[in-house]
């Protein structure tokens, strides 16, 4: 008799998404790909029961494809909770494209993915994320109207970046004003990690508002470029999560507290831009609790992007848009009430609201 010798490294791989965390119930997996153009995508879509999947388009070299697709099983997630917690009638998708949008990123790809998008009906509709600018999003509406975040020359709300920064910082006024007992920022250190557009925005309006803003990134001419632009610090130390601060705020990639981090971090609240920021939902967050740092839900006070980009299907102008993301600011502080007095989590409290949202949606459907 021949035995097949498995490799159980192999093995856990056959079976990583119905199975995995992330995974969390997604309705539906696409996976994209094109000889032709040289493009590698997955679409994630989570969760449809309050309207189509709304989420952006991420282009990133990943280290594997496996990466990839947790990173796609995550953001989506996160975007159904995102819109439903902000009131919007979308549920929540996302797409990554591997590669790097410096170098890969061409024209063909591009209309190539959007062809992609269309052959799902509106089941999922896409928008701008990091790697990509609202001219590739112009681009693929020559091929699906299935698109959101273009240009206003072409009518639409544009640029989404300083809207999600201007959420972010309203949400961190909130969170202030609650650890604090005044949302006035002047004076307050804030160390904010990942200066790409939304961290320049938030950059932008710390600065207007007279905080001590340090930045922290991994291209140095950019950190450059900001810091003369707006007058700001470069972070040169070592661990940026030990140095003493009022707010640290991470608007890069996600998972920054993590089991190495989450003890390390000397800061009174933690509220940023980033997608997925606590490694752990649960026990991270728990852990931040118990530390005293208030928490703002990342898919809470980052929403101003997704706010801006519905304004497209909505048909609702530049006022409607800036009155819905001020409003996180008071979502924020019922959140972080509400998990006060339950003594829970701040992720737990804004994900019970999201959810109860869904599910009346779902009875009365």
């Amino acid at each position: 008799m021949i035995t097949e010798v498995v490799n159980t490294k192999e093995l856990h791989k056959i079976d990583p998404v119905f199975g995995q965390l992330s995974f969390d119930n997604h309705e539906q997996i696409v996976f994209c790909n094109d000889k032709d153009t040289g493009l590698k995508a997955i679409i994630g879509i989570h969760n449809t029961v309050l309207g189509p999947a709304l989420g952006g388009t991420r282009m990133w070299n990943y280290a594997s494809e496996w990466d990839a697709l947790n990173d796609v099983l995550r953001l989506s997630r996160g975007m159904t909770f995102k819109s439903a917690i902000t009131g919007l009638n979308l549920g929540g998708g996302k797409a990554v494209i591997i590669g790097d949008a410096k170098t890969e990123k061409t024209p063909e790809l591009m209309l190539r993915f959007g062809e992609f998008v269309h052959s799902l009906s509106g089941k999922y509709i896409t928008a701008e994320d990091v790697g990509m600018e609202t001219k590739d999003m112009d681009l693929v509406r020559t091929v699906t109207p299935f698109v959101t975040g273009i240009s206003e020359e072409k009518g639409g709300a544009g640029n989404p970046s300083p809207i999600t920064a201007y959420g972010v910082f309203m949400g961190m006024k909130a969170a202030a004003k609650y650890k604090f007992g005044t949302d006035v920022l002047e004076d307050r250190v804030v160390y904010v990690q990942g200066i790409g557009n939304v961290g320049e925005s938030l950059v932008e309006n710390l600065s207007d508002e007279g905080a001590k803003v340090y930045i922290s990134d991994i291209n140095q001419e950019r950190l450059e470029e900001v810091r003369d632009k707006y007058n700001v610090e470069i972070y040169g130390g070592r661990n940026l999560y030990t140095e003493e601060m009022d707010i640290y705020a991470p608007c890069a990639l996600g998972a920054t507290v993590n089991d190495t981090t989450v003890n390390q971090i000397n800061a009174k609240i933690i509220a940023g831009a980033a997608n997925n920021q606590l490694a752990d939902e649960q026990k991270h967050g728990m852990m931040l609790r118990e530390r005293g740092i208030v928490y703002a839900p990342d898919f809470l006070i980052n929403a101003g992007g997704i706010i801006n980009v519905y304004a497209e299907l909505e048909d609702y102008g530049r006022q409607e848009i800036i009155r819905k993301t001020e409003n996180i600011y008071n979502t924020t502080l019922e959140i972080l009430s509400k998990a006060e007095e339950k003594g829970i989590t701040t992720h737990q409290a804004a994900l019970e609201i999201a959810e109860s949202r869904i599910e009346a949606r779902k009875s009365r459907k």
